[in-house]
């Protein structure tokens, strides 16, 4: 009868996702304890030409009803603009682009399209760690393909690029069960006959990765040789140091394999408005774009336009250079206190994470963890003992690795410098509390 208590089992989410949801759980426990808590998400206000146009749009009667599935065209437009050169040639913006409710929505929505129940989806180690249940809710099998940590990584500073791919091992990782899906239900994609997927970030977090030239020739000549299509991430594209090539220009023959995400959220520092977006040839986006529809059917409206506003502004403003100039200062002075304690660090290439070797950090051999944090790697250990001894939350690394690969990063934690700069100083002040246990 109504009203009296069930006796049965309460709801479960599905088997493959609890890990997923505890692993998430337990990283947002250690961050909520810490009074800057908020090192490891921006701090920064979207710049006020871009504000100035989100609040101009919301006046708008047109842009605050359903935008077409694909996106306004204002911002497609401008997306077209604003990549054509990167790309060497003119992006149609009704063909091949379309806008997603982020970056990650965008992703959910190429899997969705391509992926079939066990396929195998190829991501390298560390990976963000949404890819995971983005893939399996897609119904696909995640294949891992490590990248090795420097040599001295745990005495001598490095940089990001010494964090390495074994090619040959990339390619072993590719079966014939990581087919991707068959021409006969997709008798559009006949021009390249698909059979894998292969999930490549280019811009890598959280090492801060910039993969060459050379590197991204040889990835994208394997995948064209094993006919894998390529996803690539690409929501840094506007914050590298070092010369930074688009996968999808290396060849005709790469680029007809190749998705792009990108990210308005990551490009103006307005993660919260969830504005995205998928770049790449026809054949690709009408169905990433269709999957995208039945997913969330369109993307924020309002705040589409403000995006197309803002990159039609960005250049004029010198937004990019000053941007990119402002965080890597910020990324140089806060790994000044590093160099201060000896404790060696990777210097990114990209982003605004800085991953830092705890090697030397030595935690007392009493100090006690709840069981959620001592079941878990070293750097699991050292994140909740810098929270409650330190006052600084740092992200632990092996969270974006498989139990097998883990101890690549345990000894690692992983920083982030978007943060106004008083708030970068009191924790390098707090930081230097690391002396009495080194």
């Amino acid at each position: 009868m109504f009203g009296q208590l069930s006796t049965k089992q309460p709801w479960r989410p599905r088997r493959r996702e609890i890990q997923l949801l505890t692993s998430v759980k337990v990283s947002c426990l250690a961050n909520i304890l810490s009074p800057l808590w908020k090192n490891n998400n921006s701090g920064y206000n979207p710049p006020q030409f871009v504000l100035s146009a989100a609040k101009e749009v919301l006046n708008r009667v047109d842009c605050n009803q359903y935008s077409p599935t694909q996106g306004r065209l204002r911002l497609r437009q401008a997306l077209s603009d604003a990549y054509s050169p990167f790309f060497g040639r003119k992006l149609d913006p009704a063909t091949e682009i379309v806008i997603t409710t982020g970056a990650n929505e965008g992703i959910l929505s190429a899997l969705m399209a391509f992926i079939e129940e066990g396929d195998e989806v190829i991501v390298m180690e560390p990976f963000f760690d949404q890819y995971i249940p983005n893939i399996r809710m897609a119904g696909g099998k995640v294949v891992y393909v490590p990248l090795h940590p420097p040599a001295k990584g745990d005495t001598e500073v490095s940089s990001s690029d010494d964090w390495t791919l074994d090619l040959a091992g990339f390619e072993r990782a590719i079966t014939e069960k990581t087919r991707m899906v068959s021409v006969g239900l997709y008798p559009v994609l006949q021009y390249c006959d698909p059979k894998r997927w292969g999930l490549m970030i280019i811009r890598h977090n959280p090492i801060g990765k910039v993969f060459s030239r050379e590197e991204l020739m040889a990835i994208g000549e394997l995948c064209v040789k094993h006919n894998i299509l390529i996803l690539s991430d690409e929501v840094y594209d506007r914050l590298y140091y070092v010369p930074f090539t688009r996968i999808a220009t290396l060849s005709p023959e790469i680029r007809d394999l190749t998705i792009t995400a990108g990210s308005a959220g990551k490009n103006f520092y307005c993660t919260g408005w969830r504005v995205g977006w998928l770049i790449g040839r026809p054949e690709l986006i009408k169905y990433a774009g269709a999957a995208h529809t039945r997913i969330c059917y369109s993307s924020v409206s309002p705040l589409q336009e403000a995006v197309a506003i803002g990159l039609e502004q960005a250049d004029r403003e010198g937004f990019w250079e000053s941007s990119r100039n402002e965080m890597k200062a910020k990324m140089d002075r806060f790994n000044e206190v590093w160099n201060e304690l000896g404790l060696p660090f990777t210097d990114p290439e990209g982003g605004y994470f800085v991953l830092v070797n705890m090697s030397k950090v030595k935690m007392p051999e009493s100090y006690e963890f709840p069981p959620h944090v001592s079941s878990r790697a070293r750097d699991f250990q050292l994140s909740w003992f810098l929270i409650k001894e330190i006052g600084v939350a740092a992200i632990p690394p092996t969270e974006f690795y498989t139990k097998a690969n883990e101890k690549e990063a345990e000894n690692y934690l992983r920083f982030a410098v978007c943060k106004d700069d008083d708030i970068l100083e009191a924790a390098k002040e707090k930081l230097r509390k690391l002396k009495n246990y080194m």
